[in-house]
């Protein structure tokens, strides 16, 4: 099977995605997981794996934001919404997908990291391939007001120069 790798604007190719994200994230499996009742942001762009039909089987979001680390005002940029359809892992698309963000990233050059967040089960997948605990605060908004985020654990990876290691990072607006 041959797979074609595709980096998009991320409202004109939800549409694209939708499918996927209905697949992996069904009401029943969603309402299940310790994020359920946050409201996340959108992807500014949307690293998408399909399949010779065109559909997708493999996603990765990217967010741009203007964020304070211990109250100093600095671009980052974040990784969401990673997921590869069932019948479609343990073929390194999320591997690929991820990798492709990555370098998307470093290309752009306007940020020092990325930030992501993701569930203890998962996190071995990100140490893997450079990510590392962010040990701080998260503060973030949601429809109550300015919250601490702490529904999924953050992880740094460097993008150009070195990540922070702990503080208080205040997303200024919505996780993803």
């Amino acid at each position: 099977m041959s797979v074609e790798v595709e980096v998009l604007n991320g409202n004109a190719s939800l549409p694209l995605a939708r499918p996927l994200y209905d697949a992996v994230w069904p009401p029943h499996l969603l309402a299940t997981r310790p994020w359920a009742d946050v409201v996340f942001a959108h992807a500014e762009l949307r690293v998408l794996v399909l399949d010779e039909a065109g559909e997708a089987r493999c996603h990765v979001g990217i967010y741009r934001r203007e964020i304070t680390w211990n109250g100093r005002q600095m671009p980052i940029r974040g990784i969401g919404g990673v997921m590869t359809h069932e019948r479609a892992r343990r073929r390194g698309y999320a591997s690929i997908a991820l990798e492709a963000a990555i370098q998307t990233l470093k290309d752009e050059g306007s940020a020092a990291f990325a930030l992501l967040f993701c569930e203890p089960h998962d996190a071995p997948f990100y140490l893997a391939r450079g990510w590392k605990p962010f040990e701080g605060e998260i503060h973030a908004e949601q429809p109550e007001g300015h919250v601490r985020f702490a529904a999924i654990d953050p992880y740094v990876h460097d993008l150009k120069g070195r990540s922070p290691k702990d503080g208080v990072i205040d997303l200024r607006g919505l996780p993803w």
